[in-house]
């Protein structure tokens, strides 16, 4: 059978690596091997190597979940396959920078502490998703009562969790007279080098405090803004990467849209690669780029993503064809994150438009399920953090009050037919709990506003707040999801002309 480590069987169309791989280093640790990981990050490095002669090259760590992921790319050679879906056509690429890839449930995690400690390793990246941090998203704190962490606390030898490990990693390191690497978040996330800091710090101090003064002198941890929509692999996609590839099989082939971002906070303790000659972009200040995306586009996705399977909607490029979806996300990116903004030399107003075009990409099918996944650590920085703006500043929030209320219904565990629906959150059961003491209606978003871990204290307080979501769960009864982002069309629509007459 042919593999994709055989390079001449690959039709001419297929990009592959032209460098000498064996020149590689292993100088990255990349902790959370999953499709973002493979058509982002790994295709900057990939660039670099086939371009710029670059010998960066990666150890993919999987710690919880995944092992089929690891067993599929040890299997041909650490390769895998990034396909590009454009609307009119697919570009296949094979990635050639991973030299190791390791599993802790399989391979143990003595092997992954000496990856990391390997003394050419620069930096450890992440993507964990939100909820791999062990964190209080209300707060970025650590959630020192995590069963990981708890764990962690009482066997800082053998961690579970990914700070756990970095700490255990970074002792070692310390112990053997080794420099400290960079810790670079590349998840969702506010802030999220300042996240990533809080939790490691937070835990050495836990574990041992001199530790935490050796980390906080001599390691670095650097923020980061990422963008690529990368759908979940299925078995279509994996289907049309065969033909792609000539009939070659690839399980470890990822697909996504065309285009990519990387902003970069400059800060590394131990040298980086030279990623901005392949288009990332290093800045001293990451936040309003950080701000800009969340706030935006993943804000505006998590709008479309509930009020979108409450609708029937399977994927946003479906919630696109419906022009009251595309007119909403549009206004509530203009109208209600953009002012929030601090980010500058941005043309927001062009960005809003790029972002609805991207989400019209039919070829992505970006199912509203997936984005609506772990919604507790999503919505305090899509959607709740620019609420406290426009609270602050008297401004209206009827498109996010509607998407924290389509949170809501949503999480109820049953759809606008009847379904039941499958809800993926690390807060479920304590969701659930509110759900199932709480009556329809108003008694129910008080009762989820009650989950300090989310809204914090001071939403909840906030009598404005509250009637607002109150009325927009209130809505969503009444008429159904599409009805919902109709009739807001028409609120926003008045208001607008009401400005305008002024």
């Amino acid at each position: 059978m042919k593999r994709i480590t055989q390079f001449d069987a690959l039709p001419a169309s297929v990009a592959r690596p032209g460098y000498d791989r064996q020149a590689l280093k292993t100088r990255i640790v990349h902790i959370g091997f999953g499709a973002f990981h493979r058509a982002h990050q790994a295709v900057f490095a990939e660039q670099l190597a086939q371009s710029h002669g670059s010998d960066w090259g990666y150890c993919e760590v999987n710690l919880v979940g995944g092992e089929q992921q690891i067993a599929d790319i040890r299997a041909q050679d650490h390769l895998f396959t990034v396909a590009e879906m454009a609307q009119d056509h697919w570009h296949c690429r094979v990635v050639g920078v991973v030299r190791q890839a390791l599993h802790a449930a399989v391979d143990g995690l003595a092997p992954v502490l000496e990856a990391l400690c390997d003394p050419a390793v620069a930096i450890v990246s992440i993507t964990v998703t939100e909820k791999g941090y062990c964190h209080h998203p209300a707060t970025g704190a650590l959630n020192a009562d995590h069963p990981m962490i708890q764990h962690d606390l009482a066997h800082p030898d053998t961690p579970q969790s990914t700070p756990g490990v970095i700490v255990a990693a970074l002792r070692q390191r310390r112990d053997r007279g080794l420099p400290a690497f960079s810790v670079m978040s590349c998840d969702n996330m506010p802030e999220n080098g300042h996240v990533t800091r809080n939790v490691v710090l937070g835990l050495a101090r836990a574990q041992e405090p001199a530790l935490a003064d050796w980390i906080e002198t001599h390691a670095s941890f650097p923020s980061t803004m990422v963008d690529r929509i990368v759908p979940a692999v299925t078995p279509e996609t994996l289907a049309k990467v065969r033909e792609l590839l000539g009939g070659i099989d690839d399980p470890a082939a990822v697909a996504g849209e065309p285009f990519r971002q990387w902003v970069i906070e400059d800060n590394f303790v131990a040298g980086r690669p030279a990623w901005e000659k392949v288009g990332a972009e290093l800045v001293a200040d990451v936040l309003p780029y950080e701000e800009m995306k969340l706030r935006m586009l993943n804000g505006s996705h998590s709008f479309l993503a509930y009020l979108g399977y409450l609708g029937g909607y399977a994927h946003i490029c479906d919630c696109m064809e419906d022009p009251d979806y595309a007119t909403a996300a549009h206004a509530l990116m203009l109208q209600e994150q953009a002012p929030t903004l601090r980010v500058t030399g941005v043309d927001l107003a062009a960005y809003a438009g790029s972002l609805i075009d991207r989400y019209r990409n039919k070829a992505l099918k970006h199912r509203t399920w997936q984005i609506a996944m772990d919604g507790s650590q999503k919505l305090p920085q899509r959607l709740l953090d620019p609420i406290r703006w426009l609270l602050a500043h008297g401004k209206r929030f009827d498109h996010l009050a509607l998407g924290v209320a389509a949170w809501m219904r949503y999480v109820g565990g049953m759809d606008e037919q009847g379904h039941p629906i499958e809800i993926s959150d690390p807060q479920r059961e304590a969701i659930a709990a509110k759900v199932a003491a709480s009556a329809e209606g108003d008694a129910r978003v008080r009762a989820l506003l009650s989950l300090e871990s989310i809204f914090g204290r001071d939403l909840i307080d906030s009598e404005t707040f509250v009637r607002a979501v109150s009325t927009a769960y209130a809505g969503l009864l009444a008429g159904g999801a599409r009805e919902a982002v109709r009739q807001l069309n028409r609120q926003s629509w008045s208001q607008q002309a009401s400005l305008n007459q002024n």
